[in-house]
């Protein structure tokens, strides 16, 4: 996947082996400790504070480890022991994606956090690409050292992606696509980025059958955030969740048939929905994958 400007989309001349300069804007994009930076300057302010807010929950959680091979056990296995539950479901999504990607394809892995996916995706044969927000060793994308595979480690926004058109054969939204403020603009550009008979996978974000469900779990997160770190991580406005209407609506926006995959995660996630009903409480989220295609000329839908 070639790497353009993300402002202009224009050409990038390499400057130095770690240094990559689109002169008509006057920017520079470097490497450093590996990961190509491709935010923009405006953008790396944008984002300060919810990068700043969300790194220091998952360090308080706990989510990283001094052991190279705890990463490389993800998803099978989880080896702090910690959060194996929702390994658990990383798993069981990530199985079902294997059997669906071509190989080898060109991949787009977008929230791509310690590069656990890439890692795998590489380990497959894929030519991988892990964007993130996120930088830091322990939970973002500096993890890529404690990974033996080859994949390339970029820090990017889902709505300014720094590849020419039409590169990827491939895009997965990986526990993702909910924290986007715009998901049309989003989905969008990853469109831009994605060849014309490519496939696009939107894995492991929250989905709901009715909105106010969702509405109701983004109040209980900020409510909760608040009275454990004294903030409510909403510097942003993400949108939090989806749904089953929400994604038809934008695939007929953008001309997107989906279908939704729901792996197998086990008797005790298929009784949620009863035991959610039966204690009178929320609609329980929903996971697995909504993996889309472009429809054809003339509107037919494509095989998915």
């Amino acid at each position: 996947m070639k790497l353009i400007c993300p402002r202009c989309k224009g050409e990038l001349r390499l400057a130095a082996p770690d240094q990559l300069q689109c002169e008509k804007d006057a920017l520079a994009f470097r490497q450093v400790d590996g990961v190509w930076r491709f935010l923009l300057p405006e953008r790396e302010s944008y984002y300060a504070r919810f990068i700043a807010d969300y790194e220091a929950v998952r360090r308080f959680e706990g989510r990283f480890s001094a052991d190279a091979s705890y990463y490389r056990a993800l998803p099978f296995a989880d080896l702090s022991g910690r959060f194996s539950a929702d390994w658990k479901i990383r798993a069981a999504s990530f199985r079902m994606l294997e059997k669906l990607l071509p190989k080898p394809s060109a991949v787009l892995d977008l929230g791509a956090g310690n590069g656990w996916l890439s890692n795998r995706l590489a380990l497959n044969g894929h030519d991988v690409c892990a964007a993130d927000l996120l930088v830091n060793a322990e939970d973002g994308l500096g993890a890529w050292r404690n990974y033996e595979s080859a994949f390339l480690p970029l820090q990017a926004e889902f709505s300014r992606l720094p590849f020419e058109d039409a590169s990827a054969d491939v895009v997965v939204f990986n526990a993702s696509l909910h924290y986007a403020e715009r998901y049309e603009e989003t989905l969008a550009e990853t469109l831009r980025v994605m060849k014309r008979d490519g496939l696009l996978v939107v894995m492991d974000s929250p989905v709901y059958q009715k909105a106010d469900s969702g509405g109701r779990m983004v109040a209980e997160r900020k409510a909760d955030f608040l009275a454990r770190y004294g903030f409510a991580s909403d510097s942003i406005q993400s949108e939090g969740f989806l749904t089953h209407d929400r994604m038809r609506g934008l695939g007929q926006r953008l001309g997107v048939a989906w279908r939704h995959h729901v792996p197998a995660y086990g008797l005790k996630w298929a009784l949620k929905p009863f035991w959610a009903r039966l204690r009178g409480g929320r609609e329980p989220a929903q996971f697995g994958l909504w993996v889309g295609r472009r429809l054809k000329p003339g509107g037919a839908a494509p095989r998915i």
